[in-house]
């Protein structure tokens, strides 16, 4: 099979996801390059998959808000006054101002443009002027209300009715991780920023640990003992492996006083990724994640956050803990952010072409898998 014919985007990464593990190659040039690619994934895949916008522990309190794009569509994500996490659109039924921005706290939504007001759960509640309109009947005037789900402590948002619920969807990734209790750990901290990258270069370089050595040596390259690393095969919606600590490495080992971790568990950092763009490094002590969204082929949008484990917080070292890691992961940041940059200069090389895969790139060639089976 040639796979480096003059095929489409789409031809080219089913061409390379037909090939079986054993000869497990690179995802094509065009499929991080190709605008017309970029756009079908937005439409097959951000528009129809669960996209993590943070962690729900960030909307503690009514009125709590995130300001986000989902598929290129504005949504607010909210703690109703109710308490219930509620997503909805983001932009004014009036003359279509986008609402919020970035991230707060809010009484009642109001339109920055003309004052158009709504409550939290969306109903249309103040209008000036409007009364000589014959038109203008305030109860067909609610936000649009989007799918929304608190998985593990994580909020997911979906703008299609047909995506399975996140709870049956990722039960066997829940059933992989529980012994961590994850929905208990605590965000200490979350940014945002725009990499000059493709999503998927990204969401790669964070699946394998093939790196770890040369891409983190001044970090957390020594740190963990690749060879032992398992990669299994990847489920349908997600992909994990695990790597073990050295015990030295106080924020990535169990607390004394976790007794729910027994044996290796004490020691084993797990990397899941639930697709498309959800990426935790989940650890005993600390757990850190991206959620990403393609800005456009060259460019994307990162979250970024972290936090602790329940037993870090408690302990009176916790903010000398948090320094630590919130430092550490920085300087990883760093280093990612030049590697993962290379690597889409280099797609973008004329004499460029994709490798074969390492077995130690399982995950690779499980997200290759998957994309293809979205785009199709």
């Amino acid at each position: 099979m040639n796979i480096h014919s003059p095929l489409d985007p789409v031809a080219e990464l089913q061409a390379t996801a037909a090939l079986p593990f054993g000869e497990a190659r690179a995802m094509p040039k065009s499929v991080y390059t190709s605008p017309a690619f970029a756009e079908r994934e937005i439409e097959r895949i951000f528009r129809r998959e669960w996209i993590c916008v943070g962690r729900a522990s960030s909307l503690k309190e009514p009125g709590d808000y995130i300001a986000t794009e989902i598929g290129g569509e504005p949504v607010m994500v909210l703690r109703d006054r109710d308490g219930t996490l509620r997503a909805q659109s983001n932009v004014c039924r009036h003359r279509m101002s986008v609402l919020l921005e970035g991230r707060g706290n809010v009484s009642r939504i109001t339109c920055p443009y003309h004052g158009w007001t709504y409550n939290l759960d969306g109903r249309l509640r103040g209008a000036p002027y409007m009364e000589g309109n014959a038109a203008f009947d305030r109860k067909d005037l609610c936000l649009p209300q989007v799918r929304c789900a608190d998985w593990l402590g994580w909020i997911l948002v979906t703008l299609s009715e047909d995506a399975p619920d996140p709870h049956a969807h990722l039960a066997e990734a829940a059933a992989e991780i529980a012994p961590y209790g994850m929905e208990r750990y605590h965000e200490e901290f979350r940014e945002d920023f725009v990499w000059n990258t493709n999503w998927k270069v990204l969401a790669e370089n964070f699946m394998e640990s093939y790196h770890l050595p040369v891409c983190h040596a001044g970090t957390i390259g020594g740190l963990s003992d690749i060879e032992d690393s398992v990669f299994p095969e990847g489920r349908p919606a997600y992909n994990i492996h695990s790597i073990m600590k050295d015990p030295s490495f106080t924020l990535s080992v169990a607390h004394p006083s976790n007794t729910r971790l027994e044996g290796d568990w004490r020691l084993k950092t797990v990397l899941l990724t639930v697709y498309p763009s959800l990426m935790i490094t989940l650890t005993p002590g600390y757990f850190w994640y991206l959620a990403l969204q393609p800005v456009d082929p060259g460019h994307v949008r990162v979250r970024f956050g972290g936090g602790l484990a329940p037993e870090f917080v408690d302990d009176p070292e916790g903010p000398v803990h948090f320094q630590a890691l919130k430092q550490l992961l920085a300087e990883v940041n760093v280093e990612d952010k030049g590697c993962t940059e290379r690597v889409y200069r280099g797609i973008c090389a004329g004499m460029s072409t994709p490798g074969p895969l390492s077995p130690m790139e399982r995950p690779l060639y499980d997200f290759t898998r998957y994309i293809a089976g979205k785009v199709a």
